[in-house]
């Protein structure tokens, strides 16, 4: 498990079994059980805290990765690997979080 890597995960109803791509700190995953993520989902609304994605990627259709409603899930939801993301398509994952974040400069 590293961080930028795509994953089928089992959650809580009504979500169930849905791609999902890690975003906690790849040292996380060794000691944590709780990972952070962040959905993928078919319901593309092209805003700037989505990032495309598709069969490149590894997925059945086109769909994104939604910045906006990440969250932590148990480690051991996670079922199986699709695969990881490009460079060019995690710095586009990394500059939308910013964006959901307000990350916009540095923190005082």
């Amino acid at each position: 498990m590293r961080r930028g890597e795509i994953w089928w995960a089992e959650l809580p109803a009504p979500a169930g079994r849905r791609p999902v791509l890690l975003l906690s700190r790849n040292e996380a995953y060794v000691v944590r059980q709780l990972v952070t993520v962040a959905p993928i989902t078919t319901r593309i609304r092209r805003i700037p805290t989505e990032v495309l994605l598709g069969a490149e990627d590894g997925l059945p259709k086109p769909c994104v990765v939604d910045l906006d409603t990440i969250t932590t899930i148990p480690k051991q939801s996670l079922a199986e690997p699709i695969g990881p993301l490009s460079g060019e398509k995690l710095a586009a994952v990394e500059r939308a979080l910013k964006f959901a974040l307000a990350l916009t400069g540095p923190l005082p």
